[in-house]
């Protein structure tokens, strides 16, 4: 009498099971008994039970015909399934032979046995990496600390210079490892830019609002500009008022395209006046006099 393994039952599934389901059950158990890993005692041999049904059950056509063959084997009249080993199943040289055809291979443990090695790539793995706006301007050095299969890990990230806000870092092999000697993931790691006092950015280009005094927007002229690479000198035109906007072309991320630098004007009021700037104040209302509102009708 054929005895038969029940691949569903060591996934822990039922025959309904979909391909996604099997792989990601599949993936589940086999790290959690890859005996590189794994603290259960029997972890090799779970481990061994997990590949072998996952190595019929992914494939639709294996599967089918396994599906056939307990079906099959359910259908005649003395066919009781025999209560399973330690292992979670029992296994016979005929379901061997079974199995081997459905492998195209031949021999013991070419049905995924004991002789079989299981392969998986490892997954790829997601994170966040914060950094400030001025490491986009020159690049830096990061730390990053990883968790995964109850080890943690710490990685040394290097930005590079002009990297952009949702930007994504691949770091080839650095994600969750592979199974029996598969390749390792890849980490991928998304940009974001903290928060800063100062700046706003919008893909590479950056915004900042900048005050200015009363008589620096009267008469204009040169004023220092602060941007995450330096103080720089620009020129505000006589007359300005506030919300004017002005340029400084290529002052934004330092991409192999730059952005541009952007900023907006603010006229700001002294705190407090003395008795000869209310004097003066008043002399140039006087001399100077109009109405800002007369486009508003009042």
């Amino acid at each position: 009498m054929m005895e038969y393994k029940d691949y569903y039952k060591i996934l822990g599934l039922t025959k309904e099971a979909t391909q996604d389901e099997i792989k990601r059950v599949y993936r589940k158990l086999a790290r959690k008994y890859h005996p590189d890993i794994s603290k259960e005692s029997n972890a090799e041999e779970q481990f061994k039970e997990v590949g072998e049904a996952y190595e019929v059950l992914k494939d639709p056509e294996k599967r089918a015909a396994y599906d056939q063959l307990v079906a099959d084997l359910q259908a005649q009249r003395d066919f009781r399934p025999p209560p399973p080993r330690s292992g979670g199943a029992a296994h016979s040289a005929d379901f061997d032979d079974f199995l081997a055809n459905l492998f195209g291979q031949r021999g013991r443990g070419g049905a995924g046995g004991a002789g079989r090695v299981y392969q998986e790539n490892g997954e790829d793995v997601h994170a966040k990496v914060s950094i400030d706006l001025e490491d986009a301007y020159r690049g830096a050095t990061r730390s990053l600390n990883l968790r995964s299969f109850q080890q943690e890990r710490s990685l040394n990230i290097k930005i590079p210079k002009g990297v952009k806000q949702g930007q994504h870092i691949r770091l080839q092999g650095q994600g969750s490892p592979g199974i029996g000697g598969g390749a390792a993931g890849d980490l991928y790691l998304e940009i974001a830019f903290n928060p800063h006092p100062l700046y706003r950015v919008e893909a590479l280009d950056v915004y900042l609002e900048l005050p200015i005094a009363p008589w620096e927007a009267a008469l204009g002229g040169s004023v220092k500009v602060p941007t995450p690479n330096g103080a720089v000198d620009m020129k505000i035109p006589a007359g300005a008022s506030s919300g004017r906007k002005l340029r400084l072309k290529g002052r934004g991320i330092p991409a192999q395209t730059p952005g541009d630098f952007y900023v907006t004007l603010k006229v700001v009021m002294p705190d407090t006046f003395s008795d000869k700037a209310k004097a003066l104040y008043s002399e140039l209302a006087r001399e100077q006099a109009f109405n800002p509102r007369a486009g508003m009708g009042v």
